[in-house]
C-alpha cells in the first residue's frame, strides 16, 4: 500500500525553481532516504509534503487521500478539514529539535495527544512513559530541554512525533545539529524504528547510514531527482556521473 504518492511536484520561490517535476512513491513499512548537495531541494520537498510550504503544481496523496492536485495549471488544495486529517497522519522531526523550552520532557510529549487528539492526560502520560523508555530517557521525564544534551533533545523530539502515532515519519537532517558522538545515538534510534517497519522519509547527509537503513534512495540535485533506486546499486554501482561525483566526497563510497 502506498502511504505517500508524489507526482510532478513543482515549487518556486520567485524566479528560482526549487522543485522540478518531482515524482516518487513510499510504500508502507519502507524507509526512503533523500540525499544530495545543499540547495538541491531536499528540505523544500519535505516542507511541501508536510504543508509547511505550498507547492505550485503537481499532486500529493497521503494514505490514499488527495492533499493537493493541479487544475488549469494551478495548485488546488483539499478542504481545511481534510488537510488537518492528513497532517495527523504525518510526523516530522526537525534538525533543531523545536521543543517547548518551558515544558518538561513529559509535557513536551503529551502536549499534542492531549490538545490535538483530545486524549486524557492519564492516557497520554501512560503512552508517553513507554516512548520515554523506548528512547532511553527513563530518568529524564521531569527535566527541561536546557538540561539535556543535543542527542537527548532529539530523542525527545522523535518521541513527541511518535506520540501522535503517524502513518509516516519524516526526518529533516536529524543529526545536522549534533556532534559525531551524539549523531550515533540518533541513528541507532532510527534504525530501531526501521526494524519495527515504521514508514520513514529521511533527508540526510549521513551516506553510510542511508545505505544501511534504506529500502530506496533518491539523489536530488538542482531541484531534480537525478537518480533513484536500491541503496546497494546506487551507492555501489551507480552509472550516473553526477551521483558518482557527489559520493566521492564521502569516505568509503
Amino acid at each position: 500500500m502506498s502511504i505517500l504518492e508524489v507526482k510532478s511536484l513543482s515549487k518556486s520561490f520567485g524566479e528560482l525553481k526549487v522543485l522540478k517535476e518531482i515524482s516518487f512513491n513510499v510504500e508502507q513499512g519502507q524507509v526512503l532516504s533523500v540525499i544530495g548537495p545543499s540547495g538541491s531541494g531536499k528540505s523544500t520537498l519535505l516542507r511541501c509534503v508536510n504543508q509547511l510550504e505550498r507547492a505550485d503544481g503537481g499532486e500529493i496523496n497521503v494514505c490514499g487521500v488527495n492533499m493537493m492536485h493541479t487544475e488549469n495549471g494551478k495548485a488546488v488544495y483539499a478542504p481545511k478539514k481534510t488537510l488537518r486529517e492528513i497532517r495527523l497522519k504525518i510526523g516530522l522531526v526537525f534538525q533543531n529539535f523545536n521543543l517547548f523550552p518551558h515544558k518538561s520532557v513529559m509535557e513536551n510529549i503529551i502536549e499534542a495527544p492531549v490538545h490535538v487528539l483530545k486524549k486524557s492526560k492519564e492516557q497520554a502520560k501512560e503512552e508517553a512513559a513507554e516512548l520515554i523508555r523506548k528512547m532511553g530517557l527513563m530518568t529524564k521525564e521531569n527535566n527541561y530541554p536546557c538540561e539535556l544534551s543535543g542527542g537527548q533533545q532529539q530523542r525527545v523530539s522523535i518521541a513527541r512525533a511518535l506520540a501522535l502515532k503517524p502513518d509516516v515519519l519524516f526526518f529533516d537532517e536529524p543529526t545536522s545539529a549534533l556532534d559525531p558522538e551524539l549523531t550515533g545515538e540518533i541513528l541507532l534510534v532510527i534504525k530501531e524504528l526501521a526494524k519495527e517497519k515504521m514508514t520513514m522519509v529521511i533527508v540526510t547527509h549521513e551516506m553510510e547510514f542511508a545505505k544501511d537503513v534504506s529500502n530506496h534512495v533518491i539523489f536530488m540535485d538542482g531541484g531534480y531527482i537525478v537518480e533513484e533506486g536500491d541503496p546497494a546499486e546506487l551507492f555501489g554501482n551507480t552509472q550516473n556521473e553526477r551521483t558518482k561525483q557527489f559520493l566521492r566526497r564521502y569516505k568509503g563510497m
